[in-house]
C-alpha cells in the first residue's frame, strides 16, 4: 500500500493545489500551506 493516496475513487484529491501552479500540491507544515515549486504560501 502506498504512504499516501492522491486521487480518490472518484478522482477527487484531499490536498490543495497550488492556485498559482495548479498542478502541485501544497505541502501542509501546521501553521501554513506552502508550494515547494513557486514559493507560494498560505498562513493559517
Amino acid at each position: 500500500m502506498a504512504r499516501y493516496e492522491l486521487y480518490g475513487d472518484d478522482g477527487t484529491t484531499e490536498g490543495d493545489q497550488c492556485p498559482r501552479c495548479g498542478d502541485v500540491f501544497l505541502a501542509d507544515h501546521g501553521d501554513r500551506k506552502h508550494c515547494g515549486k513557486c514559493g507560494y504560501t498560505e498562513w493559517e
